[in-house]
């Protein structure tokens, strides 16, 4: 195994509890909202996000009020309004609250969504002042090192259109496909690796320092057993969660790793 000299975390954490399909209720949800909550008054160093099902999240706000914990969406359209059947607007993410917005997850780009469709969805969500987290992974690694150049074409089509002076308004979500959902996870330096490789991607897209300046997280299996490693290890800046963060236990201890 490789051995990296780890880069300390200097941002303030960044936790973001994706639900996607779920909970099936909406008192389920408000139950795990209410706890989020009350857990996030213990670690004000950490920004807690959560991303509900549309359907829930007017009810979710209503719980987190002016709490410190923000309210994200999934995915959208990059019109504010208009005649787009089954899709939800950048206007309508704005009026309810809504300050982050998860783009390109995987699990859209198997449905069809392209690098260039997310690009321009990027640049949408920083007009309407939303934070845009763009995720990108690999299906596979090969020995040869050959998904490096995917992960590359996939942040360079997200960020073309955003000027240089929003790209800290970014954030990044490194999740490799075959770690989510499958209880697999990418090891410590493995990470690592990847955290610098976006990093420097970054810096000749733009300028290392603006790179600085962005969060990149990690998302793919995460739970409260390898969170503290993957953090303190993998020199990022939080975690963007599936299924623990349904499990408010759970996701309690995975925002303490961070903090």
């Amino acid at each position: 195994m490789l051995q990296f000299q780890h880069m300390k975390n200097t941002k303030e954490s960044l936790v973001i509890a994706n639900w996607k399909m779920n909970p099936m209720t909406v008192l389920d949800a408000k139950n795990i909202c209410t706890t989020i909550k009350a857990t996030a008054k213990k670690y004000p160093h950490a920004m807690i996000v959560v991303a509900p099902p549309t359907l829930f999240m007017l009810e979710c706000k209503k719980i987190l009020g002016a709490s410190s914990v923000k309210l994200g969406a999934q995915t959208m359209h990059q019109s504010a309004c208009g005649a787009q059947t089954g899709e939800i607007g950048t206007g309508m993410l704005t009026a309810a609250g809504v300050s982050f917005v998860i783009l390109g997850h995987s699990e859209r780009r198997a449905l069809g969504e392209t690098d260039a469709a997310i690009g321009v969805k990027v640049l949408a969500a920083l007009k309407a002042r939303l934070t845009p987290v763009i995720c990108i992974g690999e299906k596979e690694r090969d020995s040869q090192g050959n998904f490096y150049t995917h992960i590359e074409a996939q942040i360079k089509s997200a960020l073309t259109l955003i000027p240089k002076a929003r790209f800290k308004d970014v954030v990044i979500a490194y999740e490799p496909i075959w770690a989510i959902g499958t209880g697999l996870t990418a090891n410590v330096d493995d990470v690592y690796e990847m955290k610098l490789f976006i990093h420097k991607v970054l810096s000749k897209q733009f300028d290392r320092s603006a790179a600085n300046r962005v969060r990149i997280i990690y998302g793919g299996s995460v739970t409260a057993e390898n969170a503290t490693q993957l953090y303190a290890g993998g020199g990022i800046d939080g975690f963007l969660v599936g299924g623990a963060s349904l499990k408010p236990i759970e996701f309690t201890k995975i925002i303490a790793a961070t903090v």
